[in-house]
């Protein structure tokens, strides 16, 4: 396993903790909008759900999550018990300890039912399931309050610090130059849920926003790059392609749509790293912030949990950056010379799958088709929408379902994935058949797909 496909595990296990709670973070996001000192409709009385939200309730469904991925529901309780510890020895949100101890706890539940399976005489097996459960929880919460805890708050501590340092030294705008390029490599939501979320979470309970919410969420540099392809591309299909992919980026929140038109002309990194940088400057100079993690990444979520008083400047830094980003991108679009490589290849690996026939074999008895993405929601889902409807409209009676890289079995026939995701989606199920996405849009690779399974 080559160090990015490491990287990449290790971000979408992060991300795969707290993606399915979002929702419970949006919520903590608008009672706080709402309902504090600052907020739309102060009320002290509701104010009250905002503490207890984010010191124990987020921590603890991280932390079961953690647990219950690596050990199914049985290590999401140990999860939740050791993320506990964490939580009260500690004074911030103990999001970064969730994620170290959720897991954790769920393995160390895993090696203790393996060491006591088969030694266990009949009868006994759910009072030992129950105390082994309970006696390695007490374990891993005192572990978690006395260790842990205390390491995990001194190094947030170092990480706020530094974070605290950049801003006032207004130098934050330089996070764009590692931001822009990670997300293009598919890691846009292990640095945002992993690393800025519980940052931004922390600075939002005192001043109810953080700025941190909008660096890798701000859909202006997309936004201006896929504009940029529309006018200016010599490509046909990625002039064709870019309109329907700006709806879906900026008003779906789907950021992965654009990480393509980045990777078939890599010069274009700058375009989008330079936006980043201005609408970053703009979002400092005008003190804008946002409640909460927006996710996913729409205009329509970004303005949700936009608090008081913030509108002018977020919307000021999505368009300034959605501005330089077009103007860089039309620059080095139009000293292009040819159609782009990447794009080339990407319709000659469709056309060499649709002649593949000697894999019509491995496709048959097909009941579910698998649309796998890192975080198993934003791309995989618009995927997964579109090639539900080529499969109805065949006449196919085959379910289309999306799911995250770590939540796939082994067991799967045909699954559906980017080809930078393809090492990894191999590696978890390396039996199935697996055909690769260049661009999310392009229909004639899952008319590919139906065409192999009818064969």
């Amino acid at each position: 396993m080559d160090f990015r496909t490491r990287v990449q595990k290790f971000g979408s296990f992060l991300s795969g903790m707290v993606i399915p709670n979002i929702g419970a973070f949006i919520a903590w996001g608008l009672i706080t909008a709402l309902f504090i000192p600052t907020g739309w409709i102060p009320n002290e009385n509701l104010s009250a759900l905002v503490g207890p939200m984010i010191v124990n309730l987020l921590p603890l469904l991280i932390g079961f999550t953690g647990g219950k991925m690596v050990y199914g529901h049985r290590g999401g309780v140990l999860g939740a018990v050791a993320t506990m510890g964490v939580v009260v020895g500690s004074t911030i949100p103990m999001f970064l300890g969730a994620m170290l101890v959720g897991p954790l706890a769920g393995k160390l539940m895993e090696m203790v039912d393996r060491m006591f399976e088969g030694k266990v005489k009949a009868g006994f097996e759910m009072l030992v399931n129950n105390f082994s459960a309970g006696i390695l929880g007490l374990g891993i919460a005192l572990l978690s309050y006395l260790v842990i805890g205390p390491v995990v708050s001194w190094f947030t501590g170092l990480v706020t610090a530094g974070v605290e340092f950049l801003v006032a030294s207004r130098l934050l705008p330089l996070a764009s130059v590692l931001i822009e390029p990670a997300k293009v490599l598919f890691l846009n939501n292990a640095l945002n849920h992993g690393v800025l979320g519980p940052i931004g979470v922390e600075q939002a309970e005192t001043a109810g926003k953080s700025i941190m919410f909008l660096l890798e969420t701000n859909p202006g540099p997309g936004l201006g790059l896929l504009l940029a392809y529309m006018f200016f591309s010599k490509s046909v299909t990625a002039k064709r392609s870019a309109p329907g992919a700006i709806i879906i980026h900026f008003f779906g929140g789907i950021h992965e749509l654009y990480f393509p038109y980045v990777l078939m002309y890599p010069r274009t990194i700058i375009a989008v790293i330079l936006g980043g940088m201005v609408g970053v400057l703009t979002f400092l100079v005008t003190g804008a912030g946002l409640s909460a993690t927006p996710s996913p990444g729409s205009i329509f979520a970004l303005l949700a949990l936009t608090p008081p008083g913030n509108f002018f400047g977020v919307l000021a830094g999505i368009t300034l950056s959605a501005t330089v980003s077009f103007l860089v991108s039309m620059i080095l679009l139009r000293s292009q010379k040819a159609e782009q490589v990447s794009l080339g290849e990407a319709v000659d690996s469709v056309s060499a799958m649709k002649g593949k026939t000697s894999h019509a074999a491995t496709l048959t008895g097909v009941e579910e088709i698998i649309f796998a993405c890192d975080a198993g929601m934003g791309s995989s889902a618009m995927g997964a929408s579109l090639l539900r409807k080529k499969v109805t409209e065949s006449g196919l009676n085959i379910s289309v379902v999306n799911k995250s890289i770590n939540d796939l079995s082994g067991n799967e026939k045909l699954i559906v994935t980017h080809k930078t995701l393809e090492s990894r989606v191999k590696q978890k199920s390396p039996n199935a058949k697996v055909f690769l996405v260049d661009n999310f849009l392009d229909e004639s690779l899952y008319d590919s797909v139906v065409s192999s399974i009818r064969s």
